[in-house]
């Protein structure tokens, strides 16, 4: 991103921002609500046309990245179908414009029983719990085999046991496939406990105020937070996010 701007009408959203991720990496977006970090989020997606600057992703506009699907989404709704099952929700992506398939994309039907999903290959959206819809979300996404994954606080609308069991869940999933990740949540915890980087947006129009390396080791148990590097990465982006006060 180079200059990167977002406005609607007189509504500014995105400053000119300057930003590079480094492909295979984890980089998680978090900031004020109504920050901008959505809008951010699409635009790297090519669901949004930016208002300026120049945005690369995978060395080609979003626009096209997308119709050649080199950028998955997971968004803040699964946004499951409710007349697929589970093993066709998970496979939608390659369903549609199967010329366009990414050559590592695969059936996703190894990556349902790796997420727990195998006894459920058949059920419909109606018969799943709210992780089980975010495992199928998931599933479709990565079962692309894009560059890059966009996750829109994926894991908001779920319960603290069951975003934690996700939270592991997704770090297993991603390490050593080379996907890059771009990851916006509101948890500082969750940021840190998935992060290479963690970037800090300021209130609108969003700037990113603080750019934070997470030099935790990888692979991360579960219960990396309880490290005392943990606490202080958390209280380190805290801070940035709250301007340094306490």
């Amino acid at each position: 991103m180079r200059g990167l701007t977002k406005d609607y009408g007189d509504l500014s959203v995105l400053a000119p921002l300057d930003l590079d991720i480094e492909a295979g990496s984890f980089v998680s977006i978090i900031g004020p609500s109504g920050c901008g970090k959505t809008t951010l989020i699409r635009v790297l997606a090519g669901l949004e046309p930016a208002s300026g600057g120049d945005v690369l992703v995978d060395d080609s506009p979003p626009a096209v990245a997308r119709s050649n699907k080199r950028v998955a989404m997971v968004p803040q709704q699964p946004g499951l179908l409710p007349w697929r099952t589970v093993h066709a929700n998970a496979r939608l992506l390659l369903d549609v414009n199967r010329s366009a398939n990414p050559a590592g994309a695969a059936d996703p039907l190894d990556l349902l029983h790796e997420v727990g999903l195998g006894a459920f290959l058949d059920a419909y959206p109606h018969e799943l719990s709210g992780g089980m819809l975010q495992r199928v979300a998931l599933v479709r996404a990565l079962a692309l085999h894009a560059p890059l994954v966009v996750m829109d606080e994926p894991f908001a609308a779920l319960d603290e046991i069951t975003r934690a069991e996700m939270r592991v869940l997704l770090a297993r999933l991603v390490e050593g496939r080379g996907a890059t990740v771009l990851f916006v949540t509101h948890s500082i915890p969750e940021a840190v406990a998935l992060s290479d980087r963690v970037l800090v947006s300021s209130a609108r129009p969003s700037t990113m105020v603080a750019d934070i390396d997470i030099d935790l080791p990888r692979p991360r148990p579960a219960d990396v937070e309880d490290e005392p590097r943990f606490v202080e990465l958390c209280a380190q982006v805290r801070h940035a996010l709250h301007g340094g006060t306490r």
